[in-house]
């Protein structure tokens, strides 16, 4: 199922208009509907599917959690294209990239479909991840951080003992991972994005400065440690991650965060990324450079105007 209805002024970045002050203000998730025991929601096997793109920091934290928790025979994946254009995220019937997929469900040709499709008026982004409940035909929840939530949780019962003890969001630490997170929204996983896209020198000063003096604390919290919170992993390290491994090949250059890179200015940050990446395969199996690098320098005219893909920095990722 495809629109008629013209909906370019959602899904064309190019057409998205900054604050007056310059500033990119993100807009909040609009589906926040919840899968849990009881509820409309029943946590089912082979009743949920996700939608994700390998490029996209929010999306790429659904699938690691997916795979810690061992939810992949439990929740399907559908993988877009990284070229997000005018009609926003395509799948791989309307741009074959290499590693995206075709919808198995409607066959849709971009993601902006599924949303029309579980509501015909609707006026928000059309983002990834998109959480699906094909037993009623409509999105549960577009929100990774609540989708994440979920999947720590919400399956266990159904889970092997060895994935359901699993808790990246442990009672004892939430208040510690409440407050790292978010900071870490604000600044990092957002602050980026609010750098790159700002489109006054003082909008982007206003971003780029927080962000680095939120990585300068970063260090300090990981100066001797293998986690942010506590000696374990949780949710804090899965949402700082998705950030920190696309920032040397992406976020420098491209959205402009060059005061220093990972490799060379952290060194505590760095070693805890690449610990992340190389020990712990939810985190590498899950990372497709090709389609990071792709999306942003293909996908943001405005920023990049011939789409010029770096080669660097080689390698992507650093060995141990």
């Amino acid at each position: 199922m495809s629109t008629n209805r013209d909906v370019s002024h959602l899904t064309d970045i190019s057409k998205s208009k900054p604050d007056e002050d310059g500033s990119f203000k993100r807009k909040p998730s609009a589906f926040r509907d919840f899968v849990q025991k009881g509820g409309k929601f029943e946590p089912e096997k082979g009743r949920y599917h996700l939608y994700v793109s390998y490029a996209c920091p929010w999306a790429t934290r659904t699938l690691i959690v997916r795979k810690i928790k061992g939810l992949e025979d439990f929740i399907d994946v559908s993988v877009v294209s990284p070229h997000m254009g005018e009609h926003g995220w395509p799948f791989a019937s309307a741009d074959a990239f290499p590693g995206a997929d075709v919808d198995p469900l409607f066959n849709s040709q971009h993601v902006k479909d599924l949303y029309l499709r579980a509501k015909p008026d609707y006026e928000g982004r059309f983002t990834v991840p998109v959480l699906w409940d094909k037993k009623t035909s409509t999105i549960v929840n577009n929100e990774s951080s609540e989708i994440i939530r979920m999947f720590n949780t919400e399956f266990n019962h159904l889970l092997p003992a060895d994935k359901a003890v699993i808790d990246l969001y442990p009672e004892a630490h939430r208040k510690e991972i409440d407050e790292i997170n978010d900071w870490v929204y604000d600044t990092v996983n957002n602050g980026v994005y609010k750098s790159g896209f700002a489109a006054t020198q003082q909008a982007y000063e206003a971003a780029v400065k927080p962000l680095f003096e939120s990585l300068d604390r970063l260090e300090k919290i990981l100066t001797g440690k293998e986690y942010l919170v506590g000696d374990q992993l949780t949710e804090a390290d899965v949402r700082l991650f998705v950030t920190i491994v696309r920032f040397d090949p992406v976020y420098v250059g491209h959205f402009k965060c060059n005061i220093r890179t990972i490799r060379d200015g952290y060194p505590a940050i760095h070693s805890w990324l690449r610990k992340l990446y190389w020990n712990n395969s939810a985190f590498s199996s899950t990372c497709n450079f090709e389609h990071i690098k792709t999306h942003y320098y293909w996908s943001h005219p405005h920023i990049n105007p011939h789409r010029i893909i770096p080669v660097g920095p080689l390698p992507d990722i650093l060995p141990l």
